[in-house]
């Protein structure tokens, strides 16, 4: 076996080449799988490698929750441009890469070896997200248009995140102008998904009404040319009654199934391979300084104690087909995942 050394580490990353290996007849890995658009290639990890680069792909993952992005904050959970692009360039500087809420409910996990995984996620679908400007390009001062820009600085910083939206996608109305905005976000990697039709109470309301806004929002992806959800962020964090129409079920004819139902929560999510890891339920931390309540549980304070405890944390071997991760930690891994683990 070879040692992969950590020159394949610098401090703002290049994409990742395959490293040589020297393993025994019978034992070479297959190819790395290929990679969609915007994420880096795979390397093929081994046990040394993965110690090199200190992986651990059972750690936790922050998956920030966004509301309005506005220059004047009239609620709580509200982020100006400037704290929202304040927030990114922490991220990029501290080796974080985006990935989808897709990507990370299924476990497709295309991070560059060494670097930690982030799911940027933004909730009701609002003007302040996405509109183009007369040159079809994303507005100033919008959600996409910051994340644009600090990936233009920060080229390790992958450009993507997930709008879970309702029936009125970016305060749009007309077909074509909502048909024009989710495609430009879908072809330039960033996922829309399902955030219910009407944005009630799940808890609240009927199980049957419960299946009814979820499959209406869903048609309406599909009117609009995007693939069918696979996570759905639940109004207000709540859940429904017994739990499961949120993840599975049907509504006059049309079915859905979830790979991941995201929480309005307050802590960062366990790895989608932990055997204790609720794709029902999944965690999220609003995107907030440490005052009031959100001294403990919002997003200024989780990236400081992830900084502070570096052992808890995700990091990547940068192979998307292998789970590395010390071997203290192998049974946290769930068992059908089992021929995928390298423990170091």
């Amino acid at each position: 076996m070879a040692i992969v050394g950590l020159s394949l580490l610098p401090e703002e990353p290049r994409p990742h080449a395959r490293p040589d290996t020297t393993a025994e007849a019978g034992d070479s890995p297959p190819p790395p799988s290929p990679s969609p658009v915007g994420q880096p290639p795979g390397v093929v990890s081994t046990p040394e490698f993965a110690r090199q680069v200190g992986a651990n792909e059972a750690g936790l993952v922050p998956v920030l929750m966004y509301h309005r992005i506005v220059a004047d904050r009239m609620a709580a959970i509200d982020r100006t441009p400037a704290q929202l692009r304040k927030e990114l360039e922490r991220l990029a500087k501290e080796g974080y890469v985006p990935i989808t809420a897709r990507e990370f409910a299924t476990g497709d996990i295309r991070v560059p070896a060494g670097r930690f995984p982030v799911v940027l996620t933004f909730d009701d679908g609002h003007p302040s997200h996405f509109a183009l400007d007369a040159a079809g390009n994303p507005a100033a001062g919008t959600a996409v248009a910051v994340i644009q820009e600090v990936a233009r600085k920060h080229p390790s910083f992958r450009p993507v995140a997930t709008f879970w939206i309702n029936k009125e996608p970016f305060g749009l109305r007309d077909t074509p102008s909502q048909a024009a905005a989710v495609r430009w976000l879908v072809d330039h990697g960033y996922e829309v998904a399902n955030h219910t039709w009407s944005h009630p109470d799940l808890r609240a309301i009927k199980r049957r009404k419960v299946r009814e806004q979820i499959v209406r929002l869903e048609r309406l992806l599909k009117k609009l040319g995007v693939p069918s959800s696979r996570t759905l962020a639940l109004p207000y964090g709540s859940l429904p009654r017994g739990k499961k129409p949120a993840r599975v079920g049907a509504w006059d004819g049309t079915r859905y199934d979830f790979a991941g139902v995201f929480l309005a929560g307050a802590e960062p999510s366990l790895s989608p391979y932990a055997k204790k890891f609720d794709r029902g339920a999944i965690q999220r931390i609003q995107s907030n300084a440490k005052k009031g309540e959100c001294r403990k549980w919002c997003s200024q304070h989780w990236l400081d104690w992830l900084r502070k405890h570096p052992g808890e944390r995700y990091v990547s071997d940068g192979d998307p087909d292998r789970i590395s991760i010390p071997k203290k930690l192998r049974g946290n891994i769930e068992a059908k995942r089992g021929l995928q683990v390298i423990a170091y």
